[in-house]
Order: structure tokens, then C-alpha cells, then sequence
């Protein structure tokens, strides 16, 4: 029998300078089985990062026809297709084509990311940002995560400020860029 998910709990102050959206945040994340810590500490910053009216937390590693995190309008369609980890070419292709957005956030180096993904079949692929944290920060900070934790977030000039529990995290919030070989 497999095991079951595990159910993280976080209150989450929310303070994006950079995109002007001040919010408390009550989180329920379930970690599956076979999901690092660090790929549900980056559900849970891309959630955070992305924040705004019709945001949704999906399934995570067990989405299969969905991205980690969505975002609908009020009329019910698809605004932002937002994926963690190490989206396949055809994942991104798809999500761009439905959602006005398409975004990814990587819990590791993007390099080997981007390799993969240059000049295949992407729809929009150069408008497609891939933000990435500092492993370290990663590292350090999703071993902080208890199953109920307070987290304060704070971002500017695109540095994150990451409290757990009364434990300090900084990461600089990198960019890149899918692309389209010719």
C-alpha cells in the first residue's frame, strides 16, 4: 500500500513590494510521497509570487493535466498556467496556448532546464520566464518547514525575505528565458 500525502499547514504574511499586494494567507499544501521538500517549498513561493484573485494550488506532482498553480477570472477561464520543477517542452507548449501567462519556478539550477527545452515546440516560448532561488536558500529553508509553520514573505527588488518560524532566509529571485532556436 502506498503512503499517503502529508499535510503541511502554513500562515503566511504576505508583502510583495515589487508587485504592490499586502495579503494573510492560511495555506494547505499536501506533500506527496515522492515530492522533495524543496519542490513543495517552490509550490508554495510561486503561489506566494504569483498571488492574486482566482489563484489555485493544484495537486502538485500528482497534476497531471494541470499546472502546479493556476489562476482563472471570474468568467472561469484559464489566465496563468504557472509550473514548478522541470516542466517538459510539451507541458509549457500546452499551458501557453490556454493561458494568457505561462510561468515557471525551479527549486534547482535552471541551466540543465533551459538546455532541455531550447528549440523544441513551444508555443510563445521566449516569453516564458523561468525563476529560480538560491540553493542554499532552498536547501536551508524548506528544511525549516515544519507540517504547521508562520511564514512571512516579504519581496523587493526582486530578493525574497523568507521567515520560518523566527528563522531567517534571503535568496535573490533569478530570471531566464526559454529559447526558441531557429
Amino acid at each position: 500500500m502506498a503512503a499517503g500525502a502529508t499535510v503541511y499547514t502554513f500562515a503566511i504574511e504576505l508583502s510583495d513590494a515589487d508587485r504592490n499586494v499586502y495579503q494573510s494567507l492560511e495555506l494547505r499544501v499536501a506533500r506527496h510521497p515522492s515530492e522533495t521538500p524543496q519542490f513543495m517549498l517552490a509550490r508554495v513561493l510561486a503561489y506566494c509570487l504569483e498571488y492574486q484573485d482566482g489563484i489555485v494550488l493544484t495537486a502538485g506532482i500528482a497534476a497531471v493535466d494541470e499546472p502546479t498553480v493556476l489562476v482563472r477570472d471570474l468568467t472561469g477561464r484559464l489566465t496563468a498556467w504557472i509550473e514548478v520543477g522541470a516542466p517538459d517542452a510539451e507541458r509549457l507548449h500546452r499551458g501557453s496556448k490556454q493561458a494568457q501567462r505561462c510561468v515557471v519556478y525551479t527549486h534547482r539550477d535552471p541551466a540543465p532546464l533551459l538546455e532541455q527545452l531550447a528549440g523544441q515546440k513551444i508555443h510563445r516560448a521566449s516569453e516564458i520566464p523561468v525563476y529560480s532561488f538560491e540553493r542554499q536558500f532552498m536547501d536551508e529553508a524548506s528544511g525549516a518547514l515544519g507540517r504547521r509553520a508562520n511564514l512571512s514573505l516579504s519581496v523587493t527588488g526582486r530578493h525574497l525575505y523568507l521567515d520560518v518560524d523566527g528563522r531567517q532566509f534571503i535568496s535573490a529571485i533569478e530570471e531566464s528565458r526559454v529559447l526558441k532556436v531557429p
